[in-house]
């Protein structure tokens, strides 16, 4: 007679609502806030920076579209790491997962927190206040880099920690924190519109100029740049497809969140922008460190932006919440499979999360928050990150004709033109990633391709 132990499985714990405010609740978090005078400041334009807006939800909400098919018809823990051992075979599914949980979600994370705590220091701004710094030369590098270690640093990994130990507790709770925090968080950004629209005495000379007086390549480069802050804004809308396995009817809820989210996001930031440059003339929406609070200060006074600053707070915590919540769940998968470190498998006992790997990934968030900033953060994320949504959309293609009987019960609007351009348009932008800054994103990339070391040893170990 078998004394084994039935294995553990993750609880379909997420409903409609728990999953939209995944999407909803981690695009708006601190890109909204943040990256608008980066982006006005990279192109030289207010219409350059509406156009970067508008291109980056049309292409976030293609690459939503296709996810949404794959998401309802394979609704499996870990999202791209399933979707792509299924469409070109273990190994890409495999560094997919390798560089989700060993270098991108991390640095997501700790990108948050940063952001977090930056919102922090306009309320406090002893936490800004450096412990030490240091100075680091390197051959490749002109001038030296200046490392400076400030308290928000350690601050922000105590937040990381703090709401891992949360997601630990249950997806349930993990879900409930999510929907509250969401709707405060759209709550504050819709608050800045209206009353940005109603109380501020704001002009449309402030658009100008809408673009820079002269054309060229430097612009192109400009606009790649505040392109790529603006997808760092929108980026989140895939993380319900990584807890997909965990989503209440996900054939219907998981498109829905999808597509819907996208949608509702990308109108929520077009006015938010509006509201932005409408308020400040172009040249201080360019310098400002926190728009949304200098905006506010304009138009409501300087107490009223501390409010919308303590707003700005809860977002990036929500979006913390949902990108710590989601995240672990790729390592669990592959620990699964055999496929990743032993530590990071297993499902807690009484709270049915993949406990240990939830820790392992706050751990690397931590050691990341402790080495960089937002800016430095966010742009290795996005080279990263959008290599793989490149060859995800591309597992649609290779599914229809591969598998044309699978139960699809949502098909992408468009195929196969939208989510071709999808495609396109990203490899276009870690390629132009890259030649922006060569070295990081090298660096990124030898990370990657490393994981084929381990690949070989787990496989080999999986199989014997």
């Amino acid at each position: 007679m078998s004394t084994a132990k039935p294995q553990l499985e993750l609880v379909r714990g997420l409903g409609p609502w728990a999953a939209a405010a995944i999407v909803v609740g981690t695009m708006i978090g601190t890109g909204v806030f943040l990256v608008p005078s980066r982006m006005a400041e990279a192109t030289g334009g207010a219409g350059l920076v509406f156009a970067a807006w508008i291109l980056g939800g049309l292409l976030s909400l293609a690459g939503a579209l296709a996810y949404a098919e794959l998401g309802a018809s394979m609704p499996e823990a870990g999202g791209e790491y399933a979707y792509l051992r299924r469409g070109f075979g273990p190994v890409w599914g495999f560094l997919f997962g390798w560089m989700h949980s060993t270098l991108g979600r991390p640095a997501s994370i700790a990108t948050i927190a940063a952001g977090l705590l930056r919102f922090t220091g306009f309320l406090v701004p002893a936490v800004a206040t450096p412990i030490f710094s240091t100075q680091l030369t390197f051959p490749f590098r002109a001038e030296p880099y200046i490392f400076e270690f400030t308290w928000a640093m350690p601050l922000a990994a105590v937040a990381i920690l703090l709401v891992t130990f949360i997601n630990y507790l249950g997806v349930r709770l993990g879900g409930q924190v999510q929907v509250a925090l969401t709707l405060i968080k759209v709550a504050s950004v819709l608050a800045v519109v209206v009353f940005g629209f109603l109380l501020a005495d704001g002009s449309t000379e402030n658009f100008s100029p809408l673009l820079p007086a002269a054309m060229g390549t430097g612009v192109f480069a400009g606009f790649m740049v505040a392109l790529a802050s603006a997808l760092w804004a929108y980026d989140g809308w895939s993380n319900v497809n990584l807890v997909g396995s965990e989503v209440t009817h996900p054939q219907r809820n998981i498109p829905r969140a999808l597509v819907g989210g996208v949608a509702a996001v990308g109108g929520v930031y077009l006015l938010a922008n509006a509201v932005y440059f409408w308020v400040l003339p172009f040249s201080d929406v360019a310098a400002s460190r926190s728009v949304a609070s200098d905006a506010v200060a304009r138009f409501a006074g300087s107490d009223a932006a501390r409010w919308i600053t303590l707003a700005m707070v809860v977002s990036a915590l929500g979006t913390l919440n949902s990108s710590i919540l989601s995240g672990a769940r790729v390592a669990y998968a592959m620990a699964r499979d055999r496929l990743f470190f032993r530590i990071t498998g297993g499902i807690h006992p009484q709270f049915r999360t993949p406990g240990r790997s939830l820790i392992f990934q706050g751990v690397l968030a931590c050691l990341l928050a402790l080495t960089g900033t937002f800016e430095e953060l966010a742009a290795l994320f996005i080279f990263a990150q959008w290599i793989f949504y490149a060859l995800t959309i591309a597992v649609m293609f290779r599914l229809r004709q591969t598998a044309p009987q699978m139960d699809r019960p949502y098909r992408a609007w468009g195929y196969p033109v939208v989510p071709a351009l999808f495609v396109l348009i990203s490899l276009a932008l870690t390629a132009s990633l890259w030649w922006a800054d060569p070295l990081r994103c090298t660096i990124g990339l030898v990370l990657i391709a490393s994981g084929l070391l381990f690949y070989r040893h787990w496989q080999a170990a999986a199989t014997a």
